[in-house]
């Protein structure tokens, strides 16, 4: 049964929004640092190879306790969760901001990860499990999805912005008011947790630790690979032990009365498939944001404002996908096709912007690229999700959640990685010419660009859609518009 919240329209209104402005904040943070690096690096005196873990402890954390706080919020309650990430993420973005050493502001981006691992799968069970699955779960993730493809793109521009204009703090200090805010709006939003929820039962300690451990020392190995090298014990030895961990994981999951995953969910058809797509998806995504911020800074030669601004049209364009054509497309053609096109938009638009990126392209050129980016970014984010909540029961929402949302973060380091090892393949010397650094560039966007294609055949693993024509999507035109009905 699906949890409902009593009120009006316009509470469950609020609700959505809260909820989605949580997903903006976490969407935000994951760009927001990227055009503020090379300042960070020259305030703080961080080396060269030191630098990239501004972006990397974050990755290591959040990657690494997700599918603990999934559990967390399976057992304890979404609601309570959802506050305490909040407020973590807050207060250690607030540490950060005011660091004045390497050390500092790396353990304050750890801890940041650590709260977003508890907020992230807190939001989702929330909307997974106060919508009823359909076309109103669709709408409410539409909503979530929208803002989450947006704050990918508008934390480039937030980035550039207060870089130029107050500094690199304020991309770390921007966020503090924004998480405490809607910590503080939660327990007037949303309806408390059911009682009991946290007693379901013994917890899986040894589970935690096991999981914990080898997804953390996965997503190092994927983050350190590019700078300390592949065959190095940091790089493919961590992989080797992360892998090797989580397959004891697995074991014992199978043999615990009460597992931190219950192995079932990995019949779900939906949720896997899902979990594949996100891992494609993200790998692409995540990699080429970087790649495209390293271009116009390190080829056009764009301040961090100006890189910034280069990202309004993917920001507009992937917002108004989500809103707009997401859920039409989900209630019009199921989630096969809506998943399938999406990646293989995605994926065009990279190589169209690819084909754009010389040394002396004019940001004209670059516009068609990212406005088709834009739009099947737009559609495959809410996409993914709708297929990861589709047929799991309630009280392991969190759990799914934290799945698909691992797969996300693994899918970004190793995209990350890859991408970033076939741009720099061929450069040579501390200053190689710009033509070649544009070349990697291009290579990287463009495998990106055709993984992204490739990967939207997953979505024909899925099961077919029914004969029946499904229900379209109306998308919600404002805040009174986005309530349910009652699902019970």
């Amino acid at each position: 049964m699906v949890d409902t919240v009593p009120g009006t329209q316009r509470r469950t209104g609020l609700m959505l929004a809260l909820l989605a402005f949580a997903q903006f904040i976490v969407a935000v943070d994951y760009n927001i640092v990227f055009v503020a690096l090379p300042e960070i690096g020259s305030a703080l005196g961080f080396s060269t190879q030191s630098l990239q873990w501004v972006v990397s402890a974050y990755a290591v954390a959040f990657g690494g306790f997700l599918l603990l706080g999934g559990r967390a919020v399976d057992r304890l309650g979404a609601r309570r969760m959802f506050i305490l990430g909040l407020v973590i993420f807050g207060l250690s973005c607030l540490l950060g901001g005011f660091a004045e050493s390497p050390g500092v502001l790396i353990t304050a981006r750890a801890v940041q990860g650590f709260g977003a691992a508890f907020l992230t799968p807190a939001t989702l069970t929330l909307i997974n499990t106060r919508f009823a699955e359909g076309p109103e779960r669709n709408k409410a993730l539409a909503v979530w999805g929208a803002c989450g493809s947006g704050g990918l793109a508008a934390g480039a521009l937030l980035g550039g912005v207060l870089t130029d204009a107050w500094g690199w703090e304020w991309v770390l200090f921007v966020l503090v008011p924004l998480a405490l805010f809607a910590a503080a709006a939660a327990p007037g939003t949303l309806a408390p947790d059911e009682r009991g929820s946290d007693a379901r039962g013994s917890f899986d300690a040894v589970g935690a630790i096991l999981t914990t451990a080898g997804s953390s020392l996965l997503v190092l190995g994927l983050v350190s690979g590019p700078e300390v090298g592949w065959g190095s014990v940091r790089g493919a030895g961590s992989i080797v032990a992360g892998i090797m961990i989580l397959a004891v994981f697995t074991l014992v999951e199978n043999k615990t009365s009460n597992p931190l995953v219950p192995l079932r969910l990995f019949g779900n058809r939906s949720l896997v498939t899902a979990i594949l797509i996100i891992l494609v998806f993200q790998s692409a995504l995540g990699g080429s944001y970087y790649i495209f911020t390293n271009y116009l800074q390190g080829v056009l030669g764009y301040d961090a404002l100006e890189a910034g601004l280069a990202f309004v049209p993917l920001t507009i364009i992937s917002m108004g996908a989500s809103l707009k054509l997401a859920g039409l497309l989900l209630g019009s053609w199921g989630p096969r096709a809506t998943l399938f096109t999406g990646m293989a938009v995605n994926g065009i638009g990279m190589i169209v912007l690819a084909i754009a990126m010389s040394t002396g392209a004019s940001f004209w050129a670059l516009v068609p690229g990212l406005i088709i980016w834009g739009i099947g970014g737009g559609v495959t984010f809410p996409a993914m999700f709708v297929c990861a909540a589709s047929g799991v029961a309630p009280q392991e929402a969190g759990v799914a959640s934290a799945l698909a949302t691992t797969s996300q973060q693994i899918g970004g380091a190793a995209g990350l990685a890859v991408l970033v090892a076939v741009a720099t393949a061929g450069l040579s010397g501390d200053a190689p010419a710009v033509a070649d650094v544009s070349d990697g560039l291009r290579t990287a966007m463009w495998i990106g660009g055709a993984a992204s294609v490739v990967g939207g055949l997953l979505a024909f693993t899925l099961k077919k859609p029914g004969t029946a024509a499904p229900e379209p999507v109306e998308m919600p035109q404002h805040t009174d518009d986005l309530g349910v009905r009652s699902a019970g």
